[in-house]
Formats: structure tokens, sequence, C-alpha cells
């Protein structure tokens, strides 16, 4: 019966019978935290530990950084770099997004490109991944690279879907996107149309064209007749083939232009609901500087030719998920710390298009629909 006790856990630990530290009498001692000059690291400070001196040196590289020496504080963060131990990740993380930063402001952006990279591939949770793909969007709106500014940002708003200042930011690139469309457009219209040479050689013959050939049959042979004519004919036949060419260039072009400002629309009117979402909760300039952002989208709104309905519909798609129980949920259930870069990597989007299809697809199937319809109701009429 007795080893049964002791089976079932009866004994005593071994600490029960430990003697105790006695008790300090009198008053405890008062605690009194390290105060520290304003940039004391710039002082000769004698330090036997490697840690604190490698700190050290990231405290004069964060500084050089503020004040714009990028130089100085590139060489400052990669001196710490080669002498950091392989276990200290997070100083390694902060170092080297230093180092990438440096390397942007000094031109050197492929090297930066290649260093986020790394970074990104050897991020373990989402807020590392957030940090990563904010110095890739900043990396690609320094190369001015609109396309790879707004991926940049697609996969930003894939983990964070709920933040409206990535969907302003998203809104604002869609729209200096199109600029930058419209160059291609014109480049083609360019090769498809004629050439300074022929418009030279067409103005030196104002009256050229088939009634000023018949008015010169008479004193020209047959034959040459014949072949002006059908010259002639050539040229009004290629000049109809340029000008289809043209107009369905031209077609084209304002079909993009038109998704484009439907994408910036759309994404604006996002940034404004979430805005209205989060305004009952905020106070002071933060309240401020959400209403200031509701009347610049409000102002920018009115520049886009969309009809009433049709924002209401996109309204109406783009805040589907806008619920504040629900919000609430994801946001509680959220995985900060994800082991491994499997799980990780599925949370962000692996191509814009899939991005597009996932937030803009029903408005543009809406968009499409609308626009076949116009097109039988016009044949119709015809």
């Amino acid at each position: 019966m007795e080893a049964d006790r002791w089976l079932l856990g009866g004994q005593f630990e071994d600490s029960v019978f430990e003697e105790r530290p006695e008790r300090r009498t009198g008053p405890p001692v008062s605690y009194r935290a390290k105060r520290c000059e304003p940039q004391w690291f710039y002082e000769e400070v004698g330090s036997n530990d490697d840690d604190e001196a490698l700190t050290i040196k990231k405290f004069k590289g964060d500084l050089a950084y503020r004040r714009q020496e990028y130089q100085k504080a590139l060489q400052e963060y990669s001196s710490i770099s080669e002498k950091l131990p392989p276990t200290n990740f997070a100083m390694k993380r902060d170092v080297q997004e230093g180092q990438a930063r440096c390397l942007i402001h000094l031109g050197r952006h492929a090297e930066a490109l290649v260093m986020a990279a790394n970074l990104e591939n050897k991020a373990t949770n989402i807020d590392h991944l957030t940090t990563v793909l904010c110095l890739e969007l900043a990396i690609c709106s320094s190369l001015q690279n609109v396309e790879k500014t707004i991926f940049c940002l697609q996969k930003l708003i894939s983990l964070h879907p709920f933040n409206p200042w990535n969907w302003g930011q998203l809104a604002e690139a869609y729209l200096n996107l199109g600029p930058a469309l419209s160059a291609p457009f014109a480049s083609s219209c360019k090769q498809n149309s004629f050439t300074s040479s022929d418009k030279s050689i067409r103005s030196s013959f104002p009256h050229s064209g088939r009634g000023c050939l018949l008015c010169f049959s008479e004193t020209l042979p047959e034959s040459s007749v014949f072949s002006m004519e059908a010259s002639s004919a050539s040229n009004q036949k290629n000049e109809k083939g340029s000008d289809n060419i043209q107009n369905s260039v031209a077609e084209k072009r304002e079909a993009v232009l038109l998704e484009t400002q439907m994408k910036a629309c759309a994404s604006f009117i996002r940034t404004r609901l979430l805005l209205q979402l989060t305004q009952s909760q905020q106070t002071s300039f933060a309240l401020e500087r959400n209403l200031r952002t509701q009347q610049e989208i409000e102002d920018k709104m009115k520049a886009f030719s969309f009809k009433e309905d049709t924002l209401l519909f996109i309204a109406e798609v783009m805040g589907e998920d806008i619920v504040p129980e629900k919000i609430k949920d994801e946001v509680r259930t959220e995985v900060k710390c994800v082991v491994g870069c499997a799980p990780l990597t599925s949370l962000v989007m692996t191509s814009s298009k899939e991005f597009e299809d996932k937030w803009f697809g029903k408005i543009k199937d809406h968009f499409c629909s609308f626009e076949n319809q116009l097109h039988t109701e016009i044949h119709i009429l015809a």
C-alpha cells in the first residue's frame, strides 16, 4: 500500500528541504535608471562586451542615416554586418535593412533589391514580411517603376487587406500608370502611320489624286494613265488600312485607360470605406488626417466620368468583406509568428493578375457586360 502511494506521486520535492536565503532587513535599495546624454555613443566608450560595441556602431549608423549621410551610414552598417554572430537574427535584419535603404539613396538599386530578396526569403512571420515589402516598395518607387510599385502594394494588401493607406497608395499608383500606358500605344501608332518622307512627297503635289490625273489624261500615254490610276487606288486602300489600324489602336488604348481608371476608382472607394470604419475610434490629429484624406478622395473622384449607379456598384463590391465583427475576428486570429516559409508565402499574391481578378473581377465583368450591351444596341440602331 505504501509503495502504491509513492507511485501516485506522493513524494516531496527536494526544494522543500532546502534552506531559504535570509531576507534583507531595512528599506529596499532605490532603483536608478541609467541616464545617457544625447549622442553618448560618439564618445570613446571602453567596453569589453562585443554585443555592446556592435550596438554602439549601429547607433552611429542610425544617426548618420538620419543626417542623410548615407555613405557613412552604409560603412557603419557594413562593418557591423561582418562581425555579427549568426544567432543575432534581430540586429542582423535591422542592419541589412539599413544597408538596403542606404543603397537606395546612393542609387545602387540592384544591390538593394538583392538584399531585399534575401530578407524576404528569411522572413519567418508577417511582421518581418511586411517590413521587407515596404523596403521593396521604397526601391521600386525610387526607380519610378510604376508596375513593380503596384505589385509591391498588391502584396502588402494581400497581407493587410484592411489597411486604408496601402489602398490609397495603390489608387495613386494606378493613376500614375495611365500616362505610362499611353507611351506604347503612341509608338505603335507612329509605326503604323506614314513616315515624314511620305508626307513631304505628298505635300509637294497638292493636287495629287484621281481628279487631277483625269485632267491631264489627254497629255499622257494611256499606259501611264492606267498605272498612275492603279497606284492612286492602292494608296487610298493603304490609307484606309492605316486608318483602321490607328482606330483599333486608339480603341485599345481607350479600353486600357478606362480599366486603369476603374481600378484606381475602386481602390479610392475602398480606402474611403475603411477610413469611415475607423473614424469613430479616432480623435485629435488621427481623426483630422482621416477626414482630410476622405475629402481629398472625394475631390479626386470628381475627375472620374463614372455614373452614380456605377460608383454605388463599385462601393458594394469593394465593401463586401468590410464587416466590423468579421474584421475583429480576423485580427484576433491572425498568426503573428509562422515557423517555416510555406504558410507565409501562401498569404501573398503570386501575380498582379491574381490580385486584380480577386478584387476587380466583378467590376470588370460588370463593365464588359455593359459595353457589350451598348455595342448590341448601336448595331441594332444601325
